[in-house]
């Protein structure tokens, strides 16, 4: 089995269809140390003959992990772009949106995907309201929120109670969903929003 790094690397390339640079961004790393991941992650997988099947028990859990932990690096790229003029490259952010949501059909018991698909939804209604007229940035609470995508909202919400009704210890992205969803609710509190809105 390849490395999670190598893995993970030669996803985001043949997948995400992110450059070497991006990734090496991504993981603080050199664009050669990208590129020599991807190398040998292709070399590896034609010498070893690897056949592509979905694994099954501990396997499953530890490739699951990677594979959210790609979906969000496709999608923190579309989010805050690292390369271009542009703070937001809004294809990135609906594949990776695609990519979640497809997660979360097959792989409905698993809260940490759910989790993920929230934390996503969430941060990407907020997307049209987070550039200005001339692409500059805008301050979370300087955004018009009439301009925030209430699909995209409900549709997090609704991903974030599926993780909870799940149960369990919560991991990192249901987290950062939930911390999400909070400061949603204060931002719109503070604009005087009735609590229904959220």
């Amino acid at each position: 089995m390849l490395p999670t790094p190598a893995r993970v690397a030669l996803t985001l390339r043949l997948l995400g269809g992110l450059t070497a640079q991006e990734i090496a961004r991504a993981f603080l790393v050199t664009e050669q140390v990208v590129a020599q991941r991807i190398a040998a992650a292709k070399r590896t997988l034609a010498e070893e003959q690897v056949p592509f099947e979905l694994p099954d028990g501990a396997e499953l859990a530890q490739r699951l992990s990677s594979v959210r932990d790609v979906i969000y690096l496709i999608f923190n790229e579309g989010y805050s772009a690292t390369s271009g003029n542009d703070l937001i490259r809004p294809g990135l952010c609906l594949e990776a949106l695609r990519l979640g949501r497809l997660l979360a059909e097959l792989a409905p018991h698993e809260a940490e995907v759910h989790g993920l698909v929230a934390l996503m939804e969430i941060q990407a209604s907020r997307s049209a309201a987070r550039t200005g007229p001339a692409g500059e940035p805008v301050q979370l609470h300087e955004q018009d929120r009439g301009r925030w995508d209430q699909l995209l909202i409900r549709r997090g919400f609704t991903a974030m109670l599926r993780a909870r009704d799940l149960g369990g210890l919560p991991g990192p992205y249901v987290l950062q969903a939930a911390i999400a969803r909070l400061t949603h609710r204060a931002q719109l509190s503070s604009a005087g929003a009735p609590a229904s809105a959220t």
